[in-house]
């Protein structure tokens, strides 16, 4: 059974928890760009593209609901209102610091190119890595924007072939399935082609390319299609699964075998996610969980995509003024807080109300920012 909230009511509808999760995945980015340790801040990346792939797939059950379909236009133009500015703003504005000579780097036409196009993550692995402050970890944003660009339309088959939500769940499985076999091949049984497809078997291969993360969203597109806790009313929550999933993840930290890394890690890590999102949602207002909805980690959460665009030439630069790395993660913190925050109100805040005036009710429908965020510095 499934029940669809109304999205007739002037109050956007709200995911609680989320807004936690987002804040503790940003601080884990931006802890493992300060102190030069890519673990937590990978984690990190994959907990926001697990988000990712949840709110997108659960806005569009909830769009068929309410209308019977899926409309394309509507989901780009929301995409790019509020994906696009801030992102080409901050692009802009590291390009004026760097040429102003407060920050250190250098880029040439394809470099920005890849960047302004969203293809980062294959440039600086088949081409050379960009040498700007910021837009070396413009790779995630790649991996979001080709999720979105092929995503509507696989939904669009399964509405097609009339498949119900947990054959639709299914499929999505079996994509996972795929990616997790072909960084198996990558890893083990390419070496023979490198020169073809460079080297492959480079751990930045499969951890930045679309073709071997995407698996990372659709695990929440999947929690979103069946057993939803927002969705489904036989969606349960079992506090068995979730401690399991906490001592899978924390396995993970600490089974240090490359191969393991860069094969099946990235699976076992989307999959002990789903207990935990699903308790995190329906038990929000339970102290282990209650503390993701506090203010202070509600506040970070919503300024959380610009917080990522802008935290890691935050740290450049105070970098350059200190050699403390607690002054200069505070100093990096603040500043990105302090031009996040203008951000949101000067660019997303109007650009929200423009999104609303183009007139679906499920454009207003979780509009709370997704930090699409990177985590190797």
């Amino acid at each position: 059974m499934s029940r669809t909230p109304s999205t007739n009511s002037e109050k956007p509808f709200h995911i609680p928890s989320l807004d936690g999760i987002r804040a503790l995945s940003f601080l884990l980015v931006f802890w493992g760009h300060d102190h030069f340790k890519p673990i937590p801040g990978l984690f990190g990346v994959g907990v926001f593209f697990f988000l990712s792939g949840y709110l997108i797939t659960t806005l569009m059950r909830m769009e068929i609901a309410n209308t019977g379909r899926i409309s394309i236009g509507d989901f780009y133009l929301r995409r790019a209102f509020r994906i696009l500015p801030p992102f080409y703003l901050v692009l802009v504005l590291i390009i004026l610091v760097v040429k102003a000579g407060w920050l250190q780097g250098h880029y040439s036409i394809g470099d920005l190119g890849a960047s302004v196009f969203y293809l980062t993550n294959y440039w600086n692995f088949y081409v050379h890595p960009i040498d700007m402050p910021g837009f070396n970890i413009f790779w995630s944003l790649s991996v979001e924007e080709h999720f979105y660009l092929v995503f509507p339309f696989v939904m669009l088959l399964l509405i097609r072939f009339k498949l119900a939500r947990r054959a639709q769940a299914l499929t999505l499985l079996g994509i996972c399935t795929a990616v997790l076999l072909w960084r198996f091949i990558l890893v083990y049984h390419l070496h023979s082609l490198n020169m073809v497809f460079g080297p492959v078997t480079d751990p930045i291969r499969t951890m930045f390319a679309t073709d071997t993360r995407i698996d990372s969203i659709l695990f929440g597109c999947v929690l979103a299609l069946w057993r939803n806790p927002v969705l489904d009313e036989d969606s349960r929550q079992s506090w068995s699964l979730t401690i399991a999933g906490l001592f899978v993840l924390l396995g993970t930290f600490l089974y240090r075998n490359p191969e393991f890394r860069e094969t099946v890690r990235y699976t076992i890590q989307g999959i002990a996610l789903i207990p935990l999102f699903i308790s995190a949602i329906k038990l929000h207002d339970h102290w282990a969980f209650s503390w993701l909805n506090t203010p202070p980690l509600r506040f970070v959460g919503v300024l959380s995509y610009t917080l990522y665009l802008v935290h890691f030439p935050c740290l450049k630069l105070a970098e350059g003024w200190s050699s403390n790395r607690v002054i200069v993660g505070m100093t990096a913190l603040s500043m990105s807080m302090a031009l996040a925050y203008f951000m949101h109100i000067l660019v997303e805040k109007p650009l929200a109300r423009f999104r609303r005036r183009l007139g679906s009710r499920t454009a207003e429908v979780m509009e709370q920012p997704v930090a699409e965020v990177a985590a190797v510095g």
